[in-house]
């Protein structure tokens, strides 16, 4: 573990103050509670839940991830397990209920969107479009071409 600092002041005897470095084994830094309560100090409890971790082997490399790889990686599970998996935290909640999961999942499912079905999906949603039975979207694809239909005979009267 190795924990690296610097003072920044305006008072003039810290002006020449030189950076400070730490190197401990991680052994060290888990027996050592006095080191772990200036840690807890100055960066806090997530910081030094963080190091304890680290320090154990814990590593979880999936919330490491970038969004967009996650995104990737997400809209090839099964629904079932996106459900489970957006209960995990609030990171993946939001990715899990994002439109541009949804659009990926239906994009997976269905293959070719029409420009018609790609609005429809971006007014209401694609999570709320994928989940919503074939018959109620031919019903709301119909009233969105009538309401268009009905627009374009009024700017031409």
């Amino acid at each position: 573990v190795i924990f690296r600092w610097w003072k920044i002041s305006l008072r003039s005897e810290f002006r020449e103050a030189k950076p400070g470095e730490l190197k401990e084994s991680h052994e060290y830094f888990l027996d050592d509670p006095s080191l772990q309560i200036q840690i807890a100090v100055v960066f806090g409890a997530n910081t030094l839940e963080h190091i304890f971790n680290l320090c154990r082997g814990n590593f979880d490399f999936l919330e490491r991830l970038p969004d967009p790889l996650l995104l990737y990686i997400i809209s090839f599970l099964e629904l079932e397990d996106i459900a489970r998996l957006s209960q995990v935290s609030h990171r993946f909640k939001t990715i899990c209920n994002s439109d541009t999961l949804w659009e990926k999942i239906v994009q997976n499912l269905c293959g070719a969107i029409t420009p018609e079905m790609r609005a429809l999906a971006q007014e209401v949603g694609w999570k709320q479009f994928f989940f919503t039975n074939k018959l109620q979207l031919q019903l709301q694809l119909r009233r969105r071409r009538q309401k268009q239909d009905d627009s374009k005979k009024s700017k031409t009267k």
